[in-house]
């Protein structure tokens, strides 16, 4: 199975990348941040929840997030491979994650980084505020609290992937095209 760990900061196109890979390499893909909105569409408690982090620009606590993966992966157990998208967003993540995946004989092959400069982060974001309707893409302030908070938090989870050599990074600057073949040429060599 190819597990592979697309990560980089708010707005680097983590999503985009991740449809297109899941239908050239029929990977499935999981993006913890469609899961969070799920959970708060419906209104659950977790919903409710994790409504107040994310209304703040704040990352869900781990053990919740790390469930939520766990049950995703039991429920999906006969696929070819996962692209987990904006997951594992802390080191305590991820060292709970390579935990569940050894439980179930797989672990993460490979973690792409997406390297995109912060102004073209907020710049992106602020764009794609104008269509999702989201209000923490449509805040500047909240913007770059989130990048703060991944700069400070997140990309340390880097350093966990490089330790392990499964850290590639990939310049993400220039179409979408051009982005998605340089990730390509990157997994071809795993393969």
């Amino acid at each position: 199975m190819l597990n592979i760990v697309l990560f980089g900061a708010p707005g680097c196109g983590k999503g985009t990348q991740s449809e297109l890979l899941e239908k050239r390499y029929g990977l499935s893909h999981v993006s913890t941040g469609e899961i969070i909105r799920r959970e708060i569409g419906s209104g659950s408690a977790l919903g409710v929840q994790m409504k107040e982090y994310i209304s703040r620009g704040e990352l869900a606590p781990d053990g919740i997030v790390v469930s939520m993966i766990e049950n995703y992966l039991a429920a999906n157990r006969d696929v070819k491979g996962t692209i987990f998208d904006g997951f594992p967003r802390t080191t305590a993540q991820a060292e709970q994650f390579d935990k569940v995946l050894e439980a179930i004989g797989e672990k993460v092959e490979l973690m792409i980084y997406m390297d995109v400069p912060e102004e073209e982060l907020v710049k992106r974001i602020l764009l794609r505020g104008k269509d999702s309707g989201r209000a923490d893409d449509a805040s500047e302030e909240i913007i770059r609290n989130r990048i703060k908070i991944y700069n400070e938090q997140t990309a340390v989870v880097a350093d966990f992937y490089r330790a392990q050599g499964k850290y590639e990074a990939v310049p993400s600057m220039g179409t979408i095209e051009e982005v998605f073949e340089r990730i390509c040429a990157v997994i071809e060599k795993k393969l």
